[in-house]
């Protein structure tokens, strides 16, 4: 299957900590045509950043054949990475970043960069807290799940 006759999928994505580090939550909205399909987890204890890529990871390997998906973000972390360049900047450099230090959650970034092989993936930034329906709803969704875990961690 070529590229142009792979199917076309939003994934929409947002992450959310109660504290940071503290528990966490992400969501991933997948829609192609009129199908849609949710996808909510939680941590006990994550960071945000840890969650925003999680919930790529988690829309990208949702899908079941190589398809072109664009990811709808509101994490600058996210996008400039991609869009500017800095995750193939870090992997030339052995995982460090311009200033010489650890590249934070590498291990999700190779997970990206290998979800990223089989997909055509473009990543594109959304003002979070805008209005924008899907990115309003995966914050709620996302925060319900760091709620959640913060009240399994209270009860205990």
């Amino acid at each position: 299957m070529n590229s142009n006759s792979s199917p076309l999928v939003d994934i929409y994505t947002d992450g959310a900590c109660q504290g940071n580090p503290g528990p966490g939550g992400y969501a991933a909205i997948l829609r192609w045509r009129d199908e849609e399909k949710e996808i909510v987890e939680g941590f006990q204890h994550t960071t945000n950043n840890r969650m925003e890529l999680s919930a790529v990871i988690a829309g990208l390997r949702a899908l079941k054949y190589p398809c072109r998906v664009r990811i709808h973000t509101d994490s600058q972390y996210i996008s400039r990475a991609i869009n500017e360049s800095w995750l193939d900047k870090w992997q030339k450099n052995g995982w460090k970043t311009s200033q010489k230090t650890e590249v934070k959650n590498q291990d999700l970034w190779e997970e990206l960069v290998q979800l990223m092989h089989v997909h055509k993936v473009e990543f594109i930034w959304v003002r979070g807290h805008s209005g924008h329906e899907y990115n309003e709803l995966c914050d709620r969704l996302a925060r319900r799940a760091a709620e959640k875990e913060a009240r399994k961690a209270e009860s205990r």
